[in-house]
C-alpha cells in the first residue's frame, strides 16, 4: 500500500473547491454543502506520496454527484479522501462512500489547518467525522483515524423530527422510510466490508443511540473491530437481523401523550408547564423523568423541576440514587440542586430544582425549533445525557408568564419542594 503523508507539508498548493468562489474554504465549512478541495504532494516528498482530498461539510443528497464531477476534472484515481463533517443525507452518503471505493481511494479524518500562512500547503489537523460520515468513512480502500480524530455515530432519524423526537408524530410511511434506509445501510456495509463483515457492529452501536442522547464516541477498539481504521483486520461479521427498527420506534415504545410535549397544568400554587420523557442509556429505557416549570422565587426568574424514576440494572443491581444533575439551555449551564434521592434496590425516585433566568426561558420557548439538555450522574450508575424539545410550549407559555408576572405562584418554590420531597 502507497505511504500516508497526512500531516506533512508541501511546498504550494494546486485546489480549487467544486464550487464557484474564492479557493479557500469558508471559516465553519461543516454547516456548508460539503466541499471539495485537493492538495497534490509536494515535489519534495517520496514517490509513494498520495494527494489529499479534503472533504469538509454536510453532505447532501447532491454531493455524490459534485465528487464526481470533482474527481473528473482532475482526473483523480488516487489519494486519500480526508473528511470532516457532521453528516447528513442517508442515500447521499451512501453513493458518495461508493464513489470513494470505485475509485480505489483511501479515507481518513481530519481537517485543512492553514495556519502556516499564504504560499504554504495546508497541514491535516484533528477533526470528527459524524452521523453518516462514518459510513462515508468506509468507503475508503484503506481507513485511517487519527489519534486525535473522532468518529461519532447514533440512529438515523426524520431529519425534520430531530429536535423534538419523543414528542413529534410517526406515520406508517415514516417507518417505511427509516426502515428502507436501515436496509440500504446494512446492504451498504455490507459491500464495503466484504466477507469480512466487521462494520456489521458498526450499524448495531449506531442503532443503540436515540436521537434526544448525545452522539456515540467509537473507541478506538471499536474503530478496529469495524474496519473504520486500517490498522486490524475486523472481525468476523456478525449475524443482523433482516428486519431493524430504531428501538423508540417499536410498539412498546410509543410515546404516551403526556411524553408528546409541554402542556400546562393547574398546581397548588398556579400555572405549571409540564413535560414527561423517557430516561435512556444508548436507547436502553432505565427510566423516565418529568420536567415542571413554575414561577421562580425571585422576580425574573422560572423554577424548573427535575423529578426522575430510575429501575434497577440488568443482572439485580440496583438502582442508583441521584449524584450530581445540570441543565444546558441556549448556551448556559444551570446547576440543579438536589432535594431528594431514594432508592430501595429496585427502584430510586429523586427530586431536583433548578432556578432559570426568565430571558433564557422565553428563548427557549418563542423559537421554532429549541432544546435544553439535562445531564445527570449516579454513583455506581450510568451518566445520562438527554436533549429536550421544546414542542407545545409555544402555545402555553404566555399562561405562565403572565401569571408570573403578576406573582401568581410566586411562593418560595424551594420551600414548596422541599416540604413535598418529605
Amino acid at each position: 500500500m502507497k505511504r500516508s503523508w497526512v500531516g506533512a507539508v508541501a511546498l504550494a498548493i494546486f485546489a480549487m473547491p467544486v464550487v464557484a468562489g474564492t479557493p479557500e474554504l469558508p471559516a465553519n465549512p461543516r454547516i456548508l454543502p460539503m466541499q471539495f478541495v485537493l492538495q497534490e504532494p509536494a515535489a519534495s516528498c517520496a514517490a509513494d506520496c498520495r494527494p489529499l482530498v479534503f472533504a469538509a461539510g454536510m453532505i447532501t443528497s447532491d454531493t455524490p454527484r459534485r465528487f464526481e464531477a470533482f474527481a473528473v476534472e482532475r482526473g483523480l484515481r488516487d489519494g486519500t479522501v480526508v473528511l470532516d463533517s457532521d453528516g447528513g443525507s442517508v442515500l447521499g452518503a451512501l453513493a458518495l462512500g461508493r464513489s470513494i471505493r470505485r475509485l480505489g481511494l483511501d479515507t481518513t479524518v481530519g481537517r485543512a489547518d492553514r495556519s502556516g500562512g499564504a504560499g504554504r500547503a495546508a497541514t491535516v489537523a484533528p477533526a470528527n467525522c459524524e452521523s453518516m460520515c462514518a459510513f462515508v468513512l468506509l468507503g475508503g480502500t484503506h481507513r485511517e483515524v487519527p489519534a486525535r480524530s473522532r468518529v461519532l455515530v447514533h440512529q438515523i432519524w426524520l431529519g425534520d423530527r430531530r429536535d423534538d423526537a419523543v414528542a413529534a408524530s410517526y406515520s406508517a410511511e415514516d417507518l417505511v422510510l427509516v426502515q428502507r434506509d436501515i436496509g440500504a445501510i446494512v446492504r451498504y456495509t455490507a459491500e464495503m466490508s466484504g466477507n469480512l463483515g466487521g462494520a456489521a457492529e458498526l450499524i448495531e452501536i449506531a442503532l443503540r443511540i436515540p436521537p434526544w442522547e448525545p452522539m456515540r464516541l467509537l473507541t478506538r477498539d471499536e474503530l478496529r473491530r469495524t474496519g473504520l481504521d486500517r490498522e486490524t483486520v475486523p472481525v468476523a461479521a456478525r449475524q443482523t437481523s433482516a428486519a431493524v427498527v430504531p428501538a423508540s420506534l417499536t410498539p412498546d415504545r410509543v410515546p404516551a401523550m403526556s411524553e408528546r410535549g409541554w402542556s400546562a397544568v393547574e398546581g397548588s400554587s398556579g400555572p405549571m408547564l409540564v413535560r414527561r420523557h423517557p430516561l435512556t442509556v444508548e436507547g436502553e429505557r432505565i427510566g423516565t423523568f418529568d420536567l415542571s416549570l413554575s414561577c421562580g422565587d425571585a422576580a425574573g426568574t422560572y423554577a424548573l423541576t427535575y423529578a426522575e424514576k430510575r429501575h434497577g440494572g440488568a443482572g439485580g443491581a440496583d438502582a442508583p440514587t441521584l449524584e450530581n444533575a445540570r441543565l444546558w439551555i441556549e448556551q448556559s449551564e444551570v446547576p440543579f440542586e438536589i432535594l431528594s434521592s431514594r432508592s430501595d434496590g429496585a427502584r430510586a425516585e429523586s427530586v431536583a430544582i433548578a432556578t432559570v433566568p426568565a430571558a433564557l426561558v422565553r428563548t427557549f420557548a418563542g423559537a421554532a425549533t429549541r432544546s435544553l439538555s439535562v445531564q445527570t450522574r449516579a454513583p455506581g450508575g450510568a451518566a445520562t445525557s438527554t436533549r429536550i424539545g421544546n414542542a407545545g410550549i409555544g402555545k402555553v407559555f404566555a399562561k405562565l408568564e403572565t401569571a408570573c408576572g403578576r406573582g401568581n405562584g410566586k411562593r418560595d418554590a424551594h420551600a414548596r419542594l422541599e416540604a413535598a420531597a418529605r
